[in-house]
């Protein structure tokens, strides 16, 4: 398990840039899969936002078979995630996984908290013209992954793992299936 406290790592620089991540994302080995120059930076929280699941345009995501992780602004709330130093580089790898190009979502730029209570500003996406939908079971277990690997709070890994998913049982692509597995794997 990664250290959940922020890396003694320089912010980002001309060459690089903050990502909060807070859905498949989170899971190291999903992110590098189209950005291998992500670095585990910290993990944080985004005050005043809360978590969903959704297709956007109401279409069910072909990769997920189910609604796939957005936020939105929730007075009161909040969404923990996982900030990753990515070089510019792989802004359009980031932005074509995210779907921007086809509208899925649209770049934000948000302010998180540390855990030693620093404020830090980061890139993020927002799923824009969305039906909510509850995730499939495996994209359920990716973010949950994710959570417990990079250590998120406890109270909100047990959130998420209460989450309840779609009825999905079929297949999601072999390099997500392969993750999955790997994980488990892990577990034993």
């Amino acid at each position: 398990m990664a250290n959940s406290r922020c890396k003694d790592v320089p912010g980002p620089d001309e060459e690089s840039f903050l990502y909060f991540a807070y859905g498949s994302n989170l899971l190291t080995e999903r992110i590098h899969l189209r950005n291998p120059s992500a670095a585990f930076f910290c993990v944080a929280r985004l005050q005043d936002f809360k978590l969903d699941f959704g297709n956007s345009q109401g279409k069910t995501s072909q990769t997920w078979h189910g609604g796939i992780a957005t936020i939105f602004q929730s007075p009161g709330d909040e969404v923990w995630g996982v900030v990753w130093k990515m070089n510019k580089s792989n802004l359009n790898s980031l932005d074509e996984q995210e779907g921007v190009k086809s509208g899925t979502y649209v770049v934000i730029e948000v302010k998180v908290s540390t855990q030693e209570g620093r404020e830090i500003t980061c890139r993020s996406y927002l799923m824009t013209n969305y039906e909510s939908a509850p995730p499939s079971p495996q994209y359920k277990k990716i973010i949950c992954m994710g959570a417990k690997e990079n250590g998120l709070p406890l109270e909100y890994q047990e959130k998420l793992e209460a989450i309840e998913p779609n009825d999905y049982t079929g297949k999601v692509s072999e390099e997500i299936e392969d993750i999955i597995k790997k994980g488990e794997t892990r577990t034993l």
